[in-house]
Order: C-alpha cells, then sequence, then structure tokens
C-alpha cells in the first residue's frame, strides 16, 4: 500500500486530479489491508469533491472477504458504509450474513438479520435461505425448520435451492423419515425438482442404510425418464458397492453410455477402487485401460486412491505399476498415500522384504523408521 499512497500522493502534486477509479482502487487496497480509517478518509475526500461511492463497490470487497473466512473484517466495511452515510441493500446484508454463517457464527448472522429488519428492509427467501443454509450446516437443523415455516408463514414461496439445503440436512442429521416428507412435499406444492435435489437424496438415503428406498427411487426415477446426470450415477454405483450389490453396480456403468452420458474421472475412480477392495483387481486394471482409450485422463486424486486400495490388499506389484503412473504424470503423493507406504515398508513394517517390487526411487524406505 505505500507504493500506492506515493504515486496517489505524486500525481497530485504534479496537478492530476484523480478521478473514482483512483480512489476506488486505493480504498479497496486499504480495505482489505485493514487501514479503514484511511479507507474512510478516502471515501469522505471524495464526498467532498462530489463522487460519491456506490454500494455495489462496497458489496463486491465484503463479498470477496466473507468467501475467504474473513468476516471480521467484512463486517468493518460493512460498518463503514453505514458511517458515512450508506444505504446497504438488502444483498449487502445477506452477504454479510452468509459470510457468518460460513464460519459458523450463527449468533452474529442474526445479529445481522435483526439490524436489517430495524432499518427497514424486508427479509426473502435468499436472507432465509442463508440462515437456514447456516443452521444446517452446524447441524441445528430444528431451527432451520423452524425458520423454513416461517418462510411459509409468510407467504413466500421456498425455493428449489431452499428445499435441498433442508433435505441435505435433514439427511446429514439421519432424519430420513423426514426428508422422505419433505421431499414429497416438493412434488405436493409443485416445487420443481432438479439434478441436485436428486442426487442429495440418493446419497442421503446411502449414507442412512436405507439402500432398498434408494434403489426403489432410482428406478422410479428411471421409469420417470427424470432427469439424471453422471453425478447421480456416480451416487447409485458407488451405494450398490457399498451394500455389496457388485453386479448391480456394473450394470449402472453399462448403461451410461445408454442414458446419453459419459463416464467423469469420478466414475472410474468409484469403479476401480471398489473393484479392487471386492478383490477383483484384474478388472479394475481392464477399467483403466478402458479409461485411456476413451481418452479418460486420470487425475491425481484416483491414481492415489487406487495405490492405497492396492497396498491395502496387498498387490504390491501393481501398486508400484500406478505408483510409477504417478511419477510418469509428475503428481505428488497425498500425505496419506506416503504414510501408508512408510508404515508397511519402512524397517518395522510388514512389507519391507517386498519393497523390489516398488520403483526404485521408493526402495529407501526399506531404512526408514515409521514415526
Amino acid at each position: 500500500m505505500d507504493d500506492a499512497v506515493e504515486k496517489f500522493n505524486q500525481m497530485v502534486d504534479q496537478g492530476v486530479a484523480p478521478n473514482m477509479s483512483t480512489y476506488y482502487c486505493l480504498i479497496q487496497g486499504f480495505c482489505i489491508h485493514g487501514g479503514l480509517l484511511k479507507a474512510k478518509e478516502l471515501a469522505l475526500e471524495m464526498m467532498t469533491k462530489g463522487m460519491h461511492p456506490d454500494i455495489v463497490f462496497f458489496s463486491s470487497i465484503i463479498n470477496n472477504l466473507c468467501k475467504v473466512g474473513r468476516v471480521l473484517d467484512a463486517q468493518n466495511i460493512f460498518d463503514l458504509t453505514v458511517s458515512i452515510g450508506m444505504h446497504p441493500t438488502v444483498m449487502v446484508y445477506s452477504t454479510l450474513m452468509d459470510g457468518y454463517c460460513l464460519v459458523g457464527k450463527m449468533e452474529k448472522a442474526l445479529e445481522v438479520f435483526d439490524a436489517m429488519v430495524s432499518a427497514g428492509i424486508q427479509p426473502n427467501v435468499v436472507v432465509y435461505g442463508t440462515l437456514v443454509n447456516g443452521y444446517c450446516k452446524v447441524g441445528r437443523i430444528d431451527e432451520g425448520l423452524s425458520l423454513f415455516r416461517e418462510i411459509l408463514h409468510e407467504g413466500m414461496k421456498p425455493s428449489t435451492i431452499l428445499y435441498n439445503i433442508i433435505l441435505h440436512g435433514l439427511f446429514q442429521a439421519g432424519r430420513t423419515v423426514a426428508a422422505m416428507e419433505m421431499f414429497h412435499e416438493m412434488a405436493e406444492s409443485r416445487i420443481s425438482v432438479d439434478t441436485d435435489t436428486y442426487r442429495i437424496v440418493l446419497s442421503g438415503l446411502f449414507k442412512n442404510s436405507c439402500s432398498d428406498k434408494a434403489i426403489l427411487l432410482f428406478k422410479e426415477l428411471h421409469a420417470m425418464n427424470a432427469k439424471i446426470d453422471i453425478k447421480t450415477l456416480n451416487i447409485m454405483i458407488s451405494g450398490m458397492f457399498q451394500t455389496r450389490r457388485v453386479g448391480e453396480a456394473k450394470d449402472v456403468f453399462a448403461s451410461i453410455s445408454g442414458n446419453g452420458l459419459v463416464p467423469s474421472v469420478a466414475t472410474y475412480s468409484v469403479m476401480m477402487t471398489n473393484l479392487i477392495k471386492e478383490g477383483l483387481v484384474e478388472e479394475a486394471d481392464d477399467m483403466f485401460s478402458s479409461m485411456a482409450n476413451a481418452g479418460c485422463d486420470p487425475d491425481s486424486r484416483l491414481l492415489n486412491h487406487v495405490v492405497r486400495e492396492l497396498l491395502e490388499k496387498r498387490e504390491i506389484v501393481r501398486a508400484g505399476t500406478y505408483l510409477s503412473k504417478i511419477d510418469e504424470r509428475n503428481f505428488s503423493l497425498e500425505h496419506s498415500t506416503t504414510t501408508l507406504l512408510i508404515d508397511l515398508f519402512s524397517s518395522k513394517g510388514i512389507c519391507r522384504e517386498q519393497i523390489r517390487f516398488l520403483p526404485a526411487k521408493y526402495h529407501f524406505l526399506a531404512d526408514a523408521s515409521p514415526y
């Protein structure tokens, strides 16, 4: 900031009048770097010269700070806008509330909500949705539901996004029955259901040990010709493997092209890692080959996951092959992969004698201490 201020002063000394863009650059810099008093001075200086700062400008700064968790700095800038006579919009209030929700400070978010109402601004569905989402994220689902019902009482129509937030929160809390009642309520209220909704419900059912209901719903969606994306199929494949429905998981994978979709890297990752868990390592190798033939490049996450699963199965030679693929692509080993390698192949590891089956660069592990 020192360089920027020096250039600003030089410009003024040379008789060049700063315009609004110049002031904005300096004010934004001071806001981001904590120089709020100087930012206020510049804002007031602008106003004496007939240039009035726009709330949209400050809203952008508040939003960017909230996104990276600097909500206290965002609050200070919000207070600055009020102190110079500006009137924050409902969107600015909502942004600040969301910032507090992101860091789990619901009481502070409610203070902002109360301040907004006191300022004569009526909360809309977006504002309520922000608070509901915040409650759900910190596990306070009952308070989220209470707000949701308040929306209905106020005569506002909840959006699909808001229903999705509530559904996710209910499933996270293990309240499957209530979640399914809410899901059916969407249809009864003629709220459009999107692919996010299907993913939330199917994933929630699997996570809450309701795999039969998830599979039944999936079949119903197919019968309805509902729009299903590859992420939804990934959830189904993963859930079926988790419940030892290996054949059905393979069938879903085989149906992907018939649904007009293309397997993603995540799809192949789910298939390969679960095939290895089931002891079907050759099929996993074949899957990797078909992935290459389809022109889908594996990422670091997939290869690391495959290596870990192979090591867990003591498929050392195959693990070495995939370690080589990581090296060929200049990918890095994830921490969990490195830890597992050290545990298995170090001086006290149970696989120390098999270190020769790994690429040469990993042979130093045999002399390493596990901790």
